[in-house]
C-alpha cells in the first residue's frame, strides 16, 4: 500500500476548518497592518539558499530537497520564506516603491529533518516581511503583528523571547568571545557543535543537546558586545514594546537558526517550553541579506510561523472553532420524477449561495435521511410523489424533528431569510 512520505501528512477534510481558521485570522491581520499577499515559486536556484541561509548551516547542509532539473540547473524545494521574497524584491524592482514594501505569504516549507511531534519535512507557513526601512519601530511593528496573530487564534499563556545578536561590525568581537570560551569546553560539545566551533560558533547557542545546552547558559551574551547603534536599536525596540504593553524575556541564547539575521532576533513560545519543537514562530531583522543578493543596502525584518504546529497547541488548548458560516441543506427524494425535480433544486439553492447536497443513486428516502444527519445537515428537503404533483417540499428542521410543507417557489426564500 502506497502511504505519504515519511515527514509529510494529508490534511484532510475533518482538519482542514484549522488550517482556513488560521489563514483567515493571518490574511485579516495583515489586512490591518497594511501588508500585501506575494507568492513565490516552490523551488528556487540552490544558489538563493547557499548564498542567503549560509553554506555552514545544518538547513543547508543536511536539510535541502535538491535536485538537477532537466537542463542541469540545480534547484532547491522552499527551505524557508524569507530569501525568496528578498529576490522577488530585487528582481521585479520593488525598491522603487514606497518604504518599506510590507508584504505576507503563505508557502509549503520543505526540510528533510527527522520527524517528531511538531517538525515536519512539508509544513504550511504564514510569515510576513517589512523591507526598505531600520526604523526600531518596524521591528517592534512586526513583533506587535505575531503577538496579535496568535491572540486573534485563542492561543493563551504565551512568551515572547528576544535577544539582539548585532551587526557586522559588532559581532566579530562576540564570535571571538564565543569561541575563546567554547575552546575550553571542545571534548564536551556535541560533533556538530565541534564542527560549528570552527565555522558558525554563533550556531553552537541554538543546539538543543542537553550538553551543549548546559555550556550555553554561561556563554558570552551578544547583548554585551553590541556596539553603539546596536544598543540603542535594541533599547529602542524594547521601548517600543512596552508603550505597546506586550511582554517580553530577554535570552541571550536566542539566535535564531539562519546565518542572514541581524540585531533583533524574537521568538513566541508555550509558557515553560523551550526547544526546537516549542518554537510557534519568529523571526527577526536581516539588514544584509538583499545586499548579500546583489541589491543596494536595504533593511528588513520579518517573522514566520508554522501552521501544523498552531493547530497542534490549538488542540492542546483545546480551542474550538466557530461554527460553520451557513446552513447546509440535504434534498432527499424518493422516484424518477422527484429526483429530477431534486437536481433542478439543489442547482437553484446554490446559485442562491445556499450550501446544498442531495442524495444519489437508488437509496431508500430513510437512507438517503440517515446520510442527511451523519452529514451534519440543519435541514432536509424531501420530494415525493405528492410533492411533484403539488409544486411543494417537505422541510425538516433535522435537529427538532419538526417537519412541514412549503411551495417549491418558496424555499429559497425560506431558506435563505433564516424564517424557518
Amino acid at each position: 500500500m502506497y502511504r505519504a512520505p515519511r515527514g509529510t501528512s494529508d490534511i484532510l477534510p475533518g482538519e482542514q476548518g484549522y488550517f482556513r481558521y488560521i489563514e483567515e485570522k493571518a490574511a485579516e491581520l495583515c489586512r490591518l497592518y497594511g501588508y500585501e499577499r506575494i507568492d513565490t515559486p516552490v523551488f528556487e536556484d540552490a544558489r538563493l539558499f547557499i548564498r542567503t541561509i549560509g553554506p555552514g548551516t545544518d538547513i543547508v547542509e543536511k536539510e535541502t530537497y535538491s535536485f538537477e532539473d532537466r537542463s542541469g540547473q540545480a534547484m532547491t524545494l522552499r527551505p524557508e520564506g524569507t530569501a525568496p521574497i528578498c529576490r522577488a524584491y530585487l528582481e521585479h524592482g520593488m525598491h522603487n516603491l514606497p518604504q518599506p514594501v510590507r508584504l505576507y505569504y503563505f508557502a509549503s516549507i520543505f526540510r528533510y529533518e527527522r520527524p517528531q511531534k511538531g517538525r515536519y519535512r512539508q509544513h504550511q507557513q504564514f510569515g510576513v516581511e517589512a523591507l526598505g526601512d531600520g526604523d526600531p519601530a518596524l521591528d517592534a511593528e512586526v513583533i506587535d503583528m505575531a503577538w496579535q496573530f496568535f491572540a486573534s487564534t485563542g492561543l493563551a499563556n504565551l512568551s515572547l523571547q528576544i535577544n539582539s545578536i548585532g551587526c557586522k561590525k559588532c559581532r566579530p568581537r562576540y564570535l571571538d568571545e564565543l569561541k575563546g570560551y567554547y575552546s575550553q569546553y571542545v571534548a564536551e560539545l556535541c560533533s556538530d557543535c565541534k564542527a560549528r566551533l570552527r565555522r558558525s560558533p554563533l550556531r553552537i547557542l541554538d543546539c538543543k543537546k542537553p550538553s551543549c545546552q548546559g555550556l550555553a547558559v554561561a556563554a558570552p551574551q551578544s547583548t554585551d558586545y553590541l556596539c553603539h547603534d546596536c544598543k540603542e536599536h535594541f533599547e529602542s525596540v524594547m521601548g517600543y514594546l512596552s508603550l505597546l504593553g506586550i511582554q517580553f524575556q530577554k535570552n541571550h541564547r536566542l539566535v535564531r537558526g539562519l546565518d542572514y539575521y541581524t540585531r533583533t532576533v524574537f521568538e513566541i513560545q508555550p509558557q515553560g517550553e523551550e526547544g526546537a519543537q516549542s518554537a510557534l514562530g519568529g523571526g527577526g531583522r536581516y539588514d544584509d541579506l538583499i545586499e548579500e543578493l546583489g541589491g543596494k543596502p536595504t533593511p528588513a525584518v520579518g517573522f514566520a510561523v508554522g501552521i501544523e504546529r498552531i493547530v497542534l497547541n490549538m488542540k492542546q488548548q483545546r480551542i474550538a472553532l466557530p461554527a460553520p458560516s451557513g446552513q447546509r441543506v440535504f434534498v432527499a427524494y424518493s422516484g424518477e420524477e422527484a429526483k429530477n425535480e431534486a437536481i433542478k433544486l439543489v442547482a437553484t439553492l446554490r446559485r442562491c449561495g445556499i450550501p446544498t447536497l442531495s442524495g444519489l443513486g437508488d437509496r431508500s428516502l430513510k437512507a438517503q435521511l440517515r446520510q442527511a444527519n451523519a452529514l451534519g445537515a440543519a435541514y432536509a428537503l424531501i420530494i415525493g410523489e405528492d410533492e411533484v404533483k403539488s409544486g411543494t417540499v417537505e422541510l425538516r428542521d433535522m435537529a427538532k424533528g419538526e417537519q412541514r410543507r412549503v411551495s417549491m417557489g418558496e424555499v429559497v426564500s425560506v431558506l435563505g431569510w433564516g424564517t424557518v
